[in-house]
């Protein structure tokens, strides 16, 4: 079928090169627009661009276009740079690629979810182009039912594997409910925003950003409609915490047993979720001794997600069979639809002839014949024209001795009823 899919992910790519090829949504639609004035070959395409990958997902009719060039000069680079980092993979195993892509078997963090849905939005500004039809159409809507049965029949989303998230999911076993409780952020550095994150699409009821510069905290509190404060006011916001996460660079510890035991006084000893996952330590060892306190450091974290990930190994393994699955029904699929264009074919040689035997006898039945004469000769003279050419290819492959062609063409025309000779 001429699929292709061409690109680089973090496996084939630093960073800095990555970066390099990343296309932005308004930059894909600008590429997308000359895209087949480019590779004149191209008939329907579709361009995948996030942080870890960038990929072209085509048909294609005729030669095969230079991929890696067209790449190179897209994002003004040598195409020299890219021709040992770019893949290509062809038909039933560009298929595969996309289909494990799409259900987070191919990321940087084994079932990510965020990919099925920069999928999709890739396929609408293909479609949006006028560059996606209904051959890759169908495709595409394959690749979606297998990345969304992976998600629902395998475990490979059920389990936490970054640190940040295993955090909030620590929380989510304490208070059954997130969006009552309160959260306090004790930095503002790459960890903590992936946690606001976290937490945001959980809709915490509050999320509070404390930090040693208020400016940063502030960038973050907004992009999580949460709420920034210096770390001077932390034993006042301590007391409305429900969650309080930490990890900043601090050589010394930021909360002590004696703050969160006032805290925790003035709560009335309702229960504080707490999570350290500074390095060194934020939260003194000590805090988690006291009641209505549970203390978890990133040593415990990581012990649930390399059991995680262990998890995810195996799920990742069931997936792999939904795509073998699928990728066989749809080389059935393909296959069938061969036979479409012989019985479409075979079926409009039939009605000609019947149409020319049907013209005969109405003329002869205005002419005056008798209508039972007219019928019968109908009836043969229809029967000999059908038989016509089957009968001279079925005496040409027996005079070959071609055994097992006859042996089909008995399957075609009996259904494959026994032989009575």
């Amino acid at each position: 079928m001429n699929l292709f899919a061409v690109g680089v992910n973090h496996t084939t790519a630093d960073v800095e090169l990555r970066e390099q090829l990343a296309f932005s949504a308004d930059q894909a639609d600008q590429v997308l627009a000359v895209l087949r004035d480019e590779l004149p070959g191209v008939r329907e395409a579709a361009l995948l661009s996030t942080c870890n990958r960038t990929e072209l997902y085509c048909l294609v009719d005729g030669p095969i276009p230079d991929f890696s060039d067209w790449l190179a000069r897209a994002r003004r680079m040598p195409s020299q740079r890219l021709r040992d980092v770019v893949y290509q993979y062809r038909d039933e195993q560009a298929l595969e690629h996309m289909m494990r892509v799409a259900g987070g078997l191919d990321s940087l963090v084994l079932g990510e979810p965020q990919i099925l849905g920069q999928m999709r939005e890739a396929y609408a500004r293909a479609h949006e182009a006028g560059l996606l039809n209904s051959d890759l159409g169908r495709v595409f809507q394959d690749v979606f039912s297998v990345a969304k049965r992976i998600r629902t029949e395998t475990g490979i989303g059920a389990n936490p594997v970054s640190v940040a998230y295993a955090a909030v999911s620590f929380a989510r076993h304490i208070f059954s409910d997130l969006k009552k409780s309160r959260a306090l952020l004790v930095g503002a550095g790459e960890m903590i925003q992936l946690v606001a994150r976290h937490l945001h699409e959980q809709q915490v009821r509050e999320i509070v950003i404390a930090n040693r510069t208020l400016d940063r905290a502030s960038e973050l509190a907004a992009e999580v409609a949460g709420r920034a404060i210096g770390l001077e006011e932390l034993p006042v916001a301590l007391e409305h915490a429900d969650i309080v996460i930490s990890c900043t660079a601090s050589p010394l510890p930021v909360l002590g047993k004696g703050t969160v035991e006032r805290a925790l006084k003035r709560r009335r000893h309702r229960p504080m979720f707490m999570v350290d996952i500074a390095v060194p330590r934020d939260i003194e060892p000590e805090v988690g001794k006291l009641d209505d306190v549970y203390l978890y450091t990133v040593d415990h974290l990581q012990e649930a997600i390399e059991e995680n990930v262990r998890a995810r190994q195996e799920a990742a393994r069931e997936a792999g069979e939904l795509i073998r699955e699928a990728v066989h029904r749809h080389r059935r699929s393909r296959r069938e639809q061969r036979a479409a264009g012989v019985l479409r074919d075979y079926r409009q040689q039939r009605v000609v002839l019947a149409d020319q035997e049907l013209e005969r006898a109405l003329s002869q039945l205005r002419n005056g014949a008798d209508p039972e004469d007219v019928l019968r000769r109908f009836k043969h003279n229809l029967v000999n024209k059908w038989l016509h050419q089957p009968s001279v290819s079925l005496r040409r492959m027996a005079a070959e001795g071609r055994v097992e062609d006859l042996r089909t063409a008995r399957e075609l025309l009996l259904g494959g009823e026994p032989d009575q000779t």
